[in-house]
């Protein structure tokens, strides 16, 4: 994750933080019992077969690494569905201080003891705690290396091997664990997961620090807690970012609110209007999808859909709402609501600013006939493409004022007569494909599920 989170990992962290103060759904409570409960069982399989002796402890620095590991874990940094931790700068000394087997039982007392005072201020529920057992599995892995290696070596190639497969064994147990979690929550894919394994290089780049500092910590017990200051910047810089993904996402959540408020004052001024745009918005994020679009183009499509006829409340309501076809002097004050629409859009700014740009052109031509810039095919933005098929679908299904309602088969054809010329072909035919009879659309798409087209896109359904 990089300075600028995407929409996507933005609505990620959000959900992350909601889902803290709420109960488990039934979909976390059957991943917390696979994964939680198999890291149970691993952690007693591991004590059982190798029973800790009590030669291999050393109190006094097993304790200043394990106070270190909880300090350690309150340094987060919110990332995806999770966060990442400097947890390896206490982690990999408490693994050379305690029996090898002891070790995923010490991280997860670790975890309890770091995250006690959130449940304490209501900010995580008691029941969420469960998730820590699951937390540790990347404990399980060295534990199990070095436990079979049994003491360290003093050759230097065999100690390498050894240490080389134990941080192998760590990052495999813990992206099996949190792959498991999220296909089994978020039904997240292989390849959706392999993505983020970017932040597995942290575990990676501060493991020699902690080899040092393990190194040294049988002579200096305490020489662990020299890392506690770096871990007080760590927190400090993670505390930071917390704050800057927060306000990334009230942004967000103003944009949307300034969009549902355009879309109120376009509802007041013309109840049609508001019905139509709510229409456009479900059925052009269908296309969106299929289309393959990022998070970020789906929500321009969206915001677009749901505003592209807000400048029709600067033309005057004789013309908008008149019984019968326009005049030529009408049709071109009706034609400058695109510009209006635009005009209004890039007062607000932002992202806002190229949702105009969609509103400006969705009234353009395939075959560049269209206004007001006469654009022809790949010129015209795709999210306009989409929005005038879908638009005229839904306009041509609708009774307007100066006509009733085309029968679903009349607007099919229509459409196909007009592919090419007027609308994107590749667009009407996933347009007619999505607008079968008796076909209830799947609705908003995941980065929208408490945004505009959920809170006010009517599931569209077809008339046969």
């Amino acid at each position: 994750m990089g300075l600028d989170p995407s929409l996507h990992e933005q609505k990620l962290i959000a959900e992350t933080l909601q889902r803290n103060s709420e109960t488990l759904s039934p979909a976390e409570r059957r991943a917390e019992a696979i994964v939680s409960g198999g890291f149970v069982i691993a952690a007693i399989v591991l004590l059982v077969a190798f029973a800790p002796a009590s030669a291999a402890w050393n109190p006094p620095a097993a304790i200043a690494c394990w106070l270190a590991l909880v300090v350690a874990l309150r340094a987060k940094f919110d990332m995806g569905s999770g966060f990442t931790v400097p947890s390896q700068l206490a982690f990999v000394p408490l693994l050379f201080t305690v029996p090898a087997s002891l070790a995923p039982v010490a991280v997860v007392a670790a975890l309890v003891v770091a995250y006690l005072p959130d449940v304490v201020r209501g900010e995580l529920r008691p029941v969420r705690m469960l998730r820590f057992l699951g937390d540790g599995w990347f404990s399980i892995g060295p534990a199990v290396v070095l436990s079979v290696a049994g003491p360290m070596t003093s050759a230097p190639d065999t100690a390498v091997l050894v240490l080389v497969a134990a941080l192998a064994a760590q990052l495999a147990c813990d992206f099996g664990a949190s792959a498991g979690v999220e296909l089994l929550v978020r039904g997240a894919t292989l390849r959706e997961q392999l993505r983020e394994t970017w932040v597995y290089a942290v575990d990676v780049a501060l493991t020699p620090v902690g080899l040092l500092v393990a190194w040294h910590v049988d002579e200096m017990p305490w020489a662990v807690l020299s890392v506690v200051p770096l871990l007080g910047v760590l927190a400090v810089f993670g505390r930071e970012r917390r704050g800057r993904v927060e306000g990334l996402i009230e942004l967000n959540y103003a944009y949307r609110g300034t969009a549902l408020l355009l879309g109120n004052v376009v509802e007041a001024d013309d109840y049609y209007t508001a019905e139509h745009c709510r229409g456009v918005v479900e059925l052009a994020l269908e296309i969106g999808q299929r289309l393959h679009l990022d998070d970020g183009r789906l929500r321009n499509l969206e915001f677009a859909a749901l505003l592209h006829d807000v400048g029709k409340v600067a033309i005057p309501k004789e013309i908008i709402n008149k019984p019968g076809k326009l005049d030529p002097h009408e049709w071109q004050i009706i034609k400058t609501h695109t510009l209006e629409g635009q005009r209004m859009l890039d007062q607000v700014g932002g992202f806002m600013s190229d949702v105009g740009r969609i509103v400006r052109s969705h009234h353009e031509r395939w075959d560049g006939a269209g206004y007001p810039d006469e654009l022809a095919a790949g010129a015209i933005p795709l999210e306009a493409r989409i929005i005038t098929a879908c638009d005229s679908w839904n306009a041509m299904t609708t009774t307007r004022s100066y006509r009733e309602a085309l029968s679903a088969d009349d607007a099919r054809r229509e459409l196909r007569r007009c592919a090419g010329t007027q609308f994107d072909p590749e667009v009407v035919a996933l347009v007619l494909d999505a607008v079968t009879p008796g076909l209830t659309l799947r609705g908003a798409p995941p980065h929208a599920q408490r945004g505009a087209a959920q809170t006010i896109a009517p599931t569209l359904h077809v008339q046969p």
